[in-house]
């Protein structure tokens, strides 16, 4: 399954609720789901129940299901509660660290000031969404990056508070990771078992 690039208020509605890195509209979260019959819709399958929390993941982070997938094997193989590693391993990557400072307005506008090498970890330019943060890093905005219009307007009315993992120094346009991110820390509401789950039946 490749990244996807559709309507976001779609999937909004699709689950009733706000994915916080997708977008900032919430007007798609409705009664009822999308479609002309999708007030008609009867109680879903226990399958259907974990897929779409499992999906949930690969919209608000802008995953592809191998990235996805990779990213359950990695945390199933450290000591502890596997769906919270997964989410705190989610919560690490760069592009949604830079997303929780206020670097950009969602993931996936975050995923391209990344790209386009206006952040930096630890003093260097690092343009892969992806990468792996570690307790102690400290993630900042180029010297060249830092009137970029929209990472000058996200500071100026960030999406989300600032989670109890990172600290934020604004005047330096610089945050710190502090530790690995713990379930609270986490504002997506999905049930992380339910992922678990789903991919101990289809593996």
């Amino acid at each position: 399954m490749a990244r996807y690039t559709g309507p976001r208020l779609r999937v909004v509605r699709r689950f009733q609720q706000q994915l916080p890195g997708l977008t900032r509209k919430t007007d798609g979260v409705r009664a009822n789901p999308p479609g002309q019959h999708g007030a008609r819709r009867g109680r879903p399958s226990d399958y259907r129940l974990r897929l779409d929390e499992k999906q949930k993941l690969v919209y608000n982070y802008g995953l592809g299901e191998r990235q996805l997938r990779n990213y359950f094997k990695a945390a199933a193989s450290r000591k502890g509660d596997t769906g919270k590693n997964l989410l705190a391993l989610l919560e690490s990557r760069l592009d949604n660290v830079a997303f929780r400072l206020g670097f950009a307005p969602t993931i996936p506008a975050a995923r391209q000031v990344v790209k386009h090498g206006h952040i930096t970890v630890n003093g260097r330019r690092v343009d892969i969404p992806s990468y792996p943060l570690r307790p102690g890093d400290v993630i900042g905005v180029g010297e060249g990056s830092r009137q970029h219009p929209v990472i000058v307007e996200t500071l100026q009315s960030p999406s989300l508070s600032l989670p109890e993992y990172l600290d934020m120094d604004a005047s330096k346009m610089t945050g710190t990771f502090r530790h690995m991110p713990e379930r609270a820390d986490i504002p997506l509401e999905v049930q992380e078992n339910f992922v678990v789950e789903y991919y101990s039946r289809v593996s």
